[in-house]
Order: C-alpha cells, then structure tokens, then sequence
C-alpha cells in the first residue's frame, strides 16, 4: 500500500527547482524569530474540481503514480508537498481502504480503469483495515468499562447517601464503617444528592 503513497519531497524537488537554496545551512539560532515557513495550501477542492470522475464521490483506488499525472495534466498548479499532503490524506482514509479491498482495478484522472489492484496492496488495506477495527473496538470497550465504572460509582454514591441519612452512627464511626474519611464524606454525599 506504500506505492499509493507519493514519494517525499526531497531538496532537489523542491517546488521552485533551486537545489542551491535547499542545500543551504540552516539559519542561526538568533535568526529563526522570523515568521515559521507555511504549511501548503490544501488542495482538495481544486483536485475535485480538476479531476471529478476520480475525487469526487465515494473514494476510488488511484493509479500509482497519479501525482506525475497529476503534474502533467495541470503543470505548475500543485506543488509536490500540497499533492503528497492531499494522496496521503486521501489514500489514508478508511473509505479509501475499503474501497481497495473491494475494487479490482484502479483508477487514472478520468474515472477510467488503470491496472489492477496487486495482491499485496489488497493485504495491506485488508491488515490495516482489521487494525483500525481492533482499535475501535478497544475504544469501545474501554468506554463501556468507564460508563459501568461511573454508574457503579453513583450507584454506590446513592446507597452511601441513603445510608447516612438513616445511620445512627457517629459520623467518625459512619466513615469507618463505609471505608471513607470525614474530610470525604461531605464531598461524597454533596455529589450524591446533586446526582
């Protein structure tokens, strides 16, 4: 699944073609109150807009290397860094993963089939998509274990309550007894009356 990916951008790719400026030694520590360099523009819409058939709808399996067909067919409107932000994001996706374990073909600018989907990448989607579904499902489950948690907590809130209003203990014995401090105490049951 990494070919779906774009390269990383190295010095020599560098949208403005100066290797010079890339190679450059990095500025002093005093220097760098300048302004931090900017992040690249998203370039969603305008792919969307430039190539419908293929970025608009539910997500499709994209060619590989549809970044240099992207660059040909709109020279100069994309830099490399705003394309692999965008094809990261893009082929990241779970849509875009169950869509690769689910296609069997690609496809180019024009909605159009481009090679077929290898064994390895469908794996690749297909392990990734059961990692996010682990995942998730131990999200779940850790949420549900806080839910009981905090019910439990209020339901033992309650029966402290219920049990102080009726207790003819001290309050020092109550508090032994319930396994809780006087300094808690007040705290415990405020909460349980507001509850």
């Amino acid at each position: 699944m990494n070919s779906d990916l774009p390269d990383p951008v190295s010095p020599s790719d560098s949208p403005s073609g100066d290797t010079a400026a890339a190679a450059a030694p990095a500025p002093a520590p005093e220097a760098k109150s300048a302004a931090p360099a900017a992040a690249p523009v998203d370039a969603t819409a305008e792919l969307k807009a430039l190539f419908p058939a293929l970025f608009t709808g539910k997500p499709k399996p994209v060619k590989l290397r549809i970044q240099a067909d992207i660059q040909e067919r709109a020279p100069g409107k994309f830099t490399k860094a705003q394309l692999s932000a965008f094809l990261r994001r893009y082929t990241g996706g779970t849509g875009y993963l169950i869509a690769l374990t689910q296609a069997k073909t690609r496809f180019d600018l024009d909605g159009q089939p481009a090679g077929e989907i290898t064994e390895e990448h469908l794996k690749a989607a297909q392990e990734e998509l059961a990692r996010r579904r682990g995942l998730k499902q131990e999200r779940e489950q850790v949420e549900q274990q806080r839910h009981q948690l905090e019910a439990q907590q209020r339901r033992n809130r309650a029966q402290l309550l219920w049990d102080f209003e009726r207790t003819t203990l001290t309050e020092a014995n109550f508090c032994v007894l319930k396994g809780t401090t006087p300094e808690e105490l007040p705290g415990l049951l405020e909460i349980a009356r507001k509850e």
